[in-house]
């Protein structure tokens, strides 16, 4: 049992003074500050802080003569007048490497600035003979290959609004998502490989392809047929057996869309422009088409990549994620800072759990960032990360990381910080996570993120230190959603941030921020734990529960409503050889009762063949709280939004 707090790290004095924070702060005047005293200022002056950010990165664009600020959540609106793109800004380095890609059968492609450059001129002029412009929207069914970042960067350039969704989301789960927002054109592969199989989704494309009335063309990537054998292929006309009659628009092949050669420019656009369109999980309604703008993640990731994750040109930057998750959008942003992004598509278990820390060590990776069931993985598998002389730090996200978490990269890594990271899709960043200049303290999330006003509410709606309480955020962001996709009226946006705190963000998230600034997550406040009046996050009870060897996974849920206590089940399931033997059972029960309360002692536990979870990885708590009270599976979650939609049957009452 690692003690929350005990400290694993301090920054050197060298890495303090080499920090891109520091610079900044020197820049900024302010180099004797504190961090907590830069923050307050950061979020007390959002006009003078992201005006110093556009100015301190010099971003590629016209700031125009209007406010940086004006108007208040949910409409704010930030730098009027000025106009930007945000490919224009992701392409002005030069030399180097631009991106790196990895398959899981060990293919390797890379492709220099200059290259990747010409690949997003190549297909911007593909995308403009099909009739793409500005405000048009491209879809995308593509794993994490380099043809997804170029044809992003090529749609960004002329003001059109990219989507994606990851080949292993099915038929109807995309369908919710494009068939929203009406796609020009769809760009899409043959298949994908995962754990070491091969998946055929020719079919699966035609499908999608007949539910959009507004596609144009498609075009095709055969990314399984022969001419690629796990490498993107340079051979790019449509697979034979699978060019198909997609029922609406012309049928291309990547290397046809590809084919000429065209000077590389970018329509500037306004601040609030739409960049991509992003998606909630959609496990329980129709997946909400979350909208951001050029602008502000342009200067919300220049400002994250660099000061939180201290990257910039030279570095080499890792995050394991699919294109249907905001980290790959993150990910990609690793160019705005002049860092090389490395894309990797496959399992993160095949051959064996230490598949991505050798990738990290073979790409002499210096950021690497996994959600934190990997980090809990590595720690029961017992992987033992070599090679990775270059790496200044490991991320962590997705769902909080226990402070055993924190201990094993503390152990495994030593000297190299673990930084939780938390936020969302619906900011497409975190909002609370670490620095270099921060000491790292097990399972404590370091810092409240530069310009963004966490707060912790109580349940009368004020803000509280120490203690659990609502995540809120009283300022906005300029990465915050410009709209919801076909929400004319703002409603649907309103209702789902500022329905509780009129003018005030409610996330959805129990966190405690603490007087330092230092901040755990207890997990979505909508599934809280409330046994005899003492209110907790699941995460406090997984944390004890996944600590046995025997647990692989594991789902608490309070069937309780208002006024009435229920019961409480936890659902496990077992490691590989594991039972769930009246001894473990007990052992369980027992140190619940000895680290949480007795009030947190199962009613009953009972061992599943899965733990259900979204596409990203999240445990759907929320669903099965409604199975067990009622709902029927088919009503309690859409399937095509899960990762193993199969298991949601063993939850039934």
């Amino acid at each position: 049992m690692v003690a929350e707090g005990a400290l694993l790290w301090e920054p050197a004095d060298e890495v303090v003074r080499r920090a891109r924070l520091t610079r900044y702060l020197e820049w900024l005047g302010r180099s004797g500050a504190g961090y907590e005293e830069v923050w307050q200022w950061s979020v007390d002056s959002p006009e003078e802080f992201w005006a110093s950010i556009w100015d301190h990165f010099d971003v590629i664009g016209e700031r125009g003569d209007g406010p940086v600020l004006s108007g208040t959540m949910p409409a704010a609106e930030w730098f009027a007048g000025s106009s930007l793109n945000y490919a224009e800004n992701a392409l002005r380095h030069t030399g180097g490497t631009g991106v790196v890609f990895v398959s899981e059968d060990g293919a390797r492609q890379e492709l220099s600035r200059a290259e990747l450059r010409e690949e997003v001129a190549r297909v911007r002029a593909g995308l403009v003979r099909l009739g793409v412009r500005r405000g048009d929207r491209v879809a995308a069914y593509l794993p994490n290959i380099p043809q997804a970042l170029i044809a992003f960067l090529a749609t960004a350039s002329l003001g059109a609004i990219w989507s994606a969704g990851s080949p292993d989301f099915g038929v109807a789960g995309i369908v919710d998502r494009f068939r929203q927002i009406e796609p020009k054109v769809l760009i899409a592969v043959d298949g994908y490989r995962y754990n070491g199989k091969a998946y055929d989704r020719s079919a699966a494309v035609n499908e999608i392809a007949a539910a959009l009335p507004s596609l144009r063309a498609t075009v095709w990537i055969p990314y399984l047929t022969a001419a690629g054998e796990g490498l993107p292929p340079q051979q790019a006309e449509p697979a034979p057996g699978h060019t198909g009659e997609v029922p609406h628009g012309e049928v291309i092949g990547w290397e046809g869309l590809r084919a000429e050669s065209a000077p590389l420019e970018f329509e500037r656009v306004p601040f609030g422009h739409p960049l991509w369109i992003l998606y909630s999980s959609g496990t329980t309604g129709l997946p909400k088409p979350i909208v951001h703008g050029h602008g502000g993640i342009v200067l919300e990731h220049l400002k994250s990549l660099s000061f939180h994750q201290d990257l910039g040109e030279g570095d080499v930057f890792f995050w394991y994620t699919t294109t249907g998750w905001m980290m790959w959008n993150y990910l990609v942003g690793a160019l705005l800072v002049g860092a090389t992004p490395v894309l990797y598509d496959g399992s993160a278990a095949h051959p064996s759990p230490a598949v991505l820390w050798r990738i990290a060590a073979s790409e002499r990776v210096t950021y690497f960032g996994v959600g934190a069931p990997y980090i809990m993985a590595s720690l029961k598998a017992g992987v033992r990360p070599e090679g990775l002389d270059r790496l200044r730090g490991v991320g962590s996200t997705g769902s909080p990381l226990p402070p055993e978490g924190f201990a094993w990269v503390a152990e495994a890594l030593p000297g190299v910080p673990v930084g939780s990271f938390s936020g969302g899709t619906d900011v497409c960043t975190g909002f609370v996570g670490a620095t270099p200049l921060h000491p790292i303290r097990a399972g404590i999330i370091p810092c409240r993120s530069l310009g963004a006003k966490v707060e912790a509410y109580d349940p009368e709606g004020r803000p509280v230190v120490g203690e659990v309480g609502e995540l809120v955020l009283t300022r906005p962001m300029p990465s915050m959603p410009v709209m919801f996709w076909n929400d004319p009226s703002g409603e649907r946006y309103r209702d789902s941030y500022f329905d509780v705190y009129p003018g005030v963000w409610r996330h959805g998230d129990w966190i405690r921020i603490d007087e330092e600034g230092g901040c755990v997550i207890y997990g979505r406040s909508d599934s809280t734990l409330n046994r005899g009046g003492v209110r907790m996050g699941t995460s406090e009870f997984y944390r004890v529960v996944e600590r046995f060897d025997e647990i692989a996974d594991s789902l608490v849920i309070d069937t309780g409503r208002l006024g009435q206590e229920g019961r409480l089940l936890l659902y496990v399931s077992l490691a590989e050889g594991a039972e769930l033997t009246g001894e473990l059972t007990d052992a369980l029960c027992k140190a619940l009762r000895a680290e949480l309360s007795p009030r947190h002692v199962p009613d009953e536990i009972r061992a599943v063949p899965g733990i259900p979870r979204t596409l990203s990885g999240k445990k759907l708590e929320v669903p099965v709280r409604k199975i067990l009270l009622g709902t029927p599976v088919e009503q309690a979650a859409n399937p095509d939004a899960m990762a193993n939609p199969e298991v949601l049957t063993h939850f039934r009452p």
